[in-house]
């Protein structure tokens, strides 16, 4: 199994940036895509990116195209999600979630990933 360990949330102001880290403890965890997932107050879990196991591939919900950035850092087993120009609409509880996928692809929808974070908080709000 798969343990993931969300970190980084908190309150903001709109506009005000936020860096959040995944840190991941298991085996071959570079096998793995990891996506970013958030609930807000009365919604579903949405997608929100997604980067490949060997983060050649990475996807974004059109929500956040050109605010947010997904990085893995393989040697640390640790994934970021870097979020900028920050929307009172992004508050939620932000997750982490890994699928071992068989090829440099992954996906915004919540089904296939097998393992999830406990979650974090984001708030923005002035």
């Amino acid at each position: 199994q798969l343990q993931l360990v969300e970190s980084g949330g908190g309150l903001v102001q709109p506009g005000g940036s936020l860096r959040l880290s995944c840190a991941v403890a298991g085996f071959r965890v570079n096998l793995y895509s990891i996506g970013w997932f958030r609930q807000g107050p009365g919604k579903e879990r949405e997608g929100v990116s997604c980067i490949s196991s060997s983060g050649g591939f990475t996807t974004f919900a059109d929500s956040v195209k050109g605010r947010f950035t997904i990085a893995r850092d393989n040697a640390k087993n640790t994934m970021y999600l870097q979020m900028n120009s920050l929307k009172p609409e992004d508050t939620g509880i932000y997750y982490c979630a890994a699928w071992k996928m068989g090829l440099e692809a992954c996906v915004l929808e919540k089904n296939p990933y097998e393992y999830w974070g406990q979650g974090t908080q984001v708030t923005v709000s002035s």
